[in-house]
């Protein structure tokens, strides 16, 4: 087997070797432990017929571990100067395609379908960039990509509050915009140690898999997601006064939005942190035709 692209050792050889400098705008922390590696991508289940698709490989540390793992791996990296790193780093892999492209501007669907072809089992597994974390989870679930989940490293707070539960004080309308794509759970928390450079926040393995079907049937999932900022904008306010404050002429609707919290079943004292995504859901077609111009 091939030495180890993610031990201190080496992965300082790498980087002396191409002079290269981590670039704080890109949020570039590379995992120099292959235990963490391992039982990341043992949490992603992959077999020798998955796919499996990264977003900023760095120089190759969890590629490595997904190219042994996996039939197929596709990686997306921003980083120019990356790119001559990785292609020596992983020319022991003939199963691995960098895309040079920002993940949140590409069209991931066209490239799964001319890099994964007759892959039926697809992952995606990554340590996110920290600062674009949120963006591109929305982007890759709204995308509806023929994947079967993710299992992803990211910040401990934002994990927290993308797994949390109705009822507790990371609980937002970030909870709910994951959820109701996917059952998420935190599979592992990382120490800062295992990273290069270090950086100055806990983190987590999340493992998000997609739902048959999504925990409510709504008339328009935009709105519901619209709904459920509005409710979390001022957390200490009541859902009423929020979708007063926050929704088109919410003021003037207030008898409206009252009969819809009524419909819903929804005291108008309570807050938004207490609803449950099912009574989102319900809340959201009680208003949306007092707020979306439906005839």
């Amino acid at each position: 087997m091939n030495k180890d692209i993610a031990t201190p050792i080496r992965t300082k050889e790498i980087l002396n070797k191409y002079g290269f400098s981590f670039k704080k705008s890109l949020g570039q922390n590379f995992l120099i432990d292959p235990n963490i590696l391992r039982n990341i991508v043992s949490h992603a289940d992959l077999t020798e017929n998955s796919g499996a698709i990264e977003v900023g490989p760095g120089i190759g540390a969890l590629t490595e571990h997904l190219a042994r793992a996996a039939k197929k791996v596709v990686s997306f990296e921003i980083d120019q100067r990356l790119l001559p790193v990785l292609e020596d780093t992983l020319s022991p892999y003939n199963n691995v395609t960098i895309v040079h492209s920002d993940i949140l501007k590409a069209d991931v669907e066209k490239v799964i379908k001319e890099e994964m072809t007759g892959i039926e089992d697809i992952m995606v597994v990554a340590n996110l960039p920290y600062y674009v974390t949120t963006p591109i989870l929305l982007k890759l679930l709204n995308d509806r990509l023929p994947i079967r989940g993710f299992v992803v490293m990211m910040q401990k707070e934002v994990a927290d509050r993308i797994t949390a539960k109705p009822g507790t004080k990371e609980y937002g309308s970030l909870s709910i915009a994951i959820q109701y794509y996917v059952t998420a759970e935190v599979a592992m928390v990382v120490p800062k140690t295992v990273f290069m450079p270090q950086p100055n926040v806990d983190s987590a393995v999340i493992r998000l898999i997609k739902h048959d079907e999504p925990p409510v049937r709504v008339i328009n999932e935009d709105f519901l997601f619209e709904v459920t900022r509005t409710s979390f904008a001022q957390r200490r306010k009541t859902i009423l006064n929020n979708l007063q404050s926050g929704l088109p002429a919410g003021k003037e609707k207030k008898q409206l939005i009252l009969e819809a919290l009524e419909k819903a079943d929804v005291e108008p004292t309570r807050r938004g942190e207490t609803l449950s995504i099912q009574e989102f859901g319900k809340l959201a077609d009680a208003l949306y035709p007092h707020f979306c111009n439906v005839q």
